[in-house]
C-alpha cells in the first residue's frame, strides 16, 4: 500500500503510529523510502517496511512514543551497521551508538529507573523497554 499521494505528499493515515506523532521529514523520509523500496522490491510490503525504518532510524531515534532527530547522522544499531543480509541485535530505534551521556538524558525524559547506576548497554535497553511502554499507551 503506497505511504503517498500521487504529489508524493505522506498519507498520515497509512503511516505507522510512531511516525504519526513525529515530525513532518520523519514521515516523509518513512514514506518516500517505502514507497521506492516497495516499487524495487516488486510489492514486497514486509521488506518495504524494513527499508523504510532503516532510512528513519538513520536520522533519527525513537523517543517514547515517537521519532527525535539523532545528535549525529548514521546507523543506530550493530543491525543497521550490517545490512539487510546480517542477523545482529536491533535495539528499536534507540541510538546504541550515542555517548552514555545522550542517553543517560534519554533516560531521565523517560523516568527510567536506576539510570545512575546503569551501564551504556543497560540505558539501551531500559530506553527500548520505556519506548515500548510509552508506545503502547499512546496507541490505547
Amino acid at each position: 500500500m503506497p505511504k503517498t499521494t500521487k504529489s508524493g505528499r505522506p498519507i498520515p493515515d497509512e503511516l505507522p503510529s510512531t511516525l504519526q506523532r513525529s515530525d513532518a521529514h520523519a514521515q516523509a523520509t518513512f514514506a518516500k523510502t517505502h514507497d521506492s523500496a516497495l516499487e524495487s522490491y516488486d510489492g514486497d510490503e514486509r521488506r518495504a517496511n524494513q527499508v523504510a525504518f532503516a532510512a528513519v532510524k538513520h536520522s533519527y531515534e525513537k523517543v517514547g512514543d515517537h521519532w527525535e532527530p539523532k545528535e549525529e547522522k548514521g546507523p543506530s544499531d550493530p543491525q543497521a551497521e550490517g545490512g539487510a543480509g546480517t542477523d545482529r541485535q536491533t535495539h528499536g530505534g534507540v541510538d546504541a551508538n550515542a555517548s552514555k551521556a545522550h542517553l543517560q538524558e534519554l533516560a531521565k525524559r523517560l523516568a527510567v529507573p536506576g539510570r545512575s547506576r546503569m551501564t551504556k548497554d543497560e540505558l539501551v535497553e531500559g530506553i527500548r523497554r520505556a519506548n515500548d511502554r510509552e508506545t503502547r499507551r499512546a496507541r490505547g
